[in-house]
């Protein structure tokens, strides 16, 4: 380094620090400071996969000291960026960002929170032909050091097609008139007339209404006795228990089955809340659940909704 550079460090003022200096009156405390809809791409783990996305992010500490101008916001974005670049987000990880963001901050801070939005993709098979193709899937991933206790949880949302179970019964009905109609005055009547009377728009008269729906879940995971995020198998399971998720790459084989499974399926609101409550319950997994069904209507202009918890003391509330 030339004697130049060496006078002109030298030269160089002093910058303020107006977060480090005296706070003025009022004083208090805050419950949460940082930052949110940070953009950062990094990589998930889940399963024995890692996946690269780019999340939007919130992180925040809570202000403890009521006598402290502000939070240190740049150490907070430097720790998630660090984290982002040296190891793939998983419970453990987290585990490690919420533990160095309260290090940072030890002196002002006794609470850290992080959370990251991102949309996950799986390549889903079609149902019957050789096809497949890429399901995008909403995913909130959040950790939390609260009380001197760690929760970690997981979020995701799920479409599938709901067809009214009503509306089916009255479809047969019709169908059922039609028939009658038709052939209720010959005392007996050949099957191949029958069958070939079934395949013309007369012989189906009426179909029942189904609707685009989705289920929103956020679990609380037992961190204790998880490593990786299990995302993969939380969507599984509530496709699993549905039955009728939405496809990506489809022919006509598959549109048929996609129809047989509805029929097959038939759900209100209340039954689509009923069977994933029952897939949740078996899940040892998890410590609490929240859940929200949404089935978007065809037939009304207003949506049917179903929410329930795993009813554990201090867990989730049943509130929108």
């Amino acid at each position: 380094m030339s004697r130049g550079d060496l006078m002109g460090i030298a030269a160089m003022p002093e910058m303020p620090d107006i977060a480090s200096g005296p706070h003025q009156s009022p004083e208090g405390t805050l419950d949460w400071v940082g930052m949110a809809d940070i953009h950062q791409p990094l990589l998930v783990r889940d399963r024995d996969a890692t996946k690269q996305v780019t999340a939007r992010v919130q992180v925040y500490v809570d202000m403890n000291d009521a006598e402290t101008k502000g939070i240190h916001m740049s150490r907070l974005y430097l720790l998630l960026d660090e984290h982002a670049a040296t190891r793939p987000l998983t419970a453990a990880g987290l585990k490690l960002l919420l533990s160095s963001v309260l290090e940072s901050h030890r002196d002002l801070s006794t609470r850290a929170f992080v959370q990251f939005d991102f949309d996950y993709f799986l390549r889903r098979p079609a149902l019957v032909s050789d096809n497949s193709g890429w399901a995008s899937y909403p995913v909130i991933v959040k950790g939390a050091y609260v009380d001197d206790e760690l929760h970690i949880e997981i979020g995701v949302g799920v479409l599938y097609s709901s067809t009214c179970p009503c509306s089916a019964a009255l479809a047969r009905q019709l169908i059922q008139e039609a028939f009658d109609a038709r052939f209720g005055a010959a005392d007996a009547v050949a099957t191949h007339e029958v069958r070939a009377w079934l395949g013309t728009e007369e012989g189906i008269v009426a179909t029942p209404h189904s609707q685009r729906s989705v289920a929103n879940i956020l679990v609380r995971l037992d961190h204790e006795h998880v490593d990786d995020l299990p995302i993969t198998d939380m969507i599984d399971l509530v496709e699993h228990a549905l039955q009728t998720p939405v496809q990506a790459a489809v022919k006509r084989e598959d549109e048929q089955e996609f129809a047989r499974l509805n029929a097959q399926n038939l759900m209100f609101c209340e039954d689509a809340g009923r069977r994933l409550k029952h897939a949740l319950n078996d899940d040892d997994r998890l410590l609490d659940y929240w859940v929200r069904v949404e089935h978007h209507e065809s037939l009304h202009a207003h949506n049917a909704v179903a929410i329930f918890t795993k009813e554990v003391a201090g867990g989730y509330l049943p509130i929108p």
